[in-house]
């Protein structure tokens, strides 16, 4: 599959037009853009966190539609299970954690702009800009 998975953080600077979308921009194109049931959770939380009306949500709907959305799988779920297991010295956000899980799933590498957060899990593909 020539596709990537994007971390929620990535949807958000390409939504947004933030700076630091351009230094991803190059590594997206030509690919199918994937996105994982949880970032939609996520970019829906946001929205409402901050309040925001009704056009301002359709619009984010329009938005998410640009993606294949992954949605959960019992398999998605074991790889989740056995991720949080492994992590159990270090945590990860159990949102970060079905992330991860669906690149695995699918053999996508997962791009994202904060990295750490998804350090030591194993056989990730991790592609970023971010200079830790």
């Amino acid at each position: 599959m020539n596709a990537l998975v994007l971390d929620t953080n990535i949807v958000s600077y390409l939504m947004k037009g933030h700076s630091a979308a351009s230094a991803y921009r190059h590594h997206l194109e030509g690919k199918t853009l994937a996105i994982s049931f949880m970032t939609v959770g996520e970019l829906y939380e946001g929205a409402y966190r901050q309040g925001w009306d009704d056009s301002k949500r359709e619009k984010l709907k329009a938005e998410i539609k640009k993606y294949l959305v992954i949605p959960y799988s019992p398999r998605v779920c074991e790889i989740w299970g056995q991720i949080r297991a492994a992590r159990k010295s270090q945590p990860i956000a159990t949102d970060d954690a079905w992330i991860a899980a669906t690149a695995l799933v699918y053999g996508c590498p997962l791009v994202t702009h904060n990295s750490g957060d998804f350090a030591g899990v194993e056989h990730l593909s991790i592609i970023t800009e971010h200079k830790s």
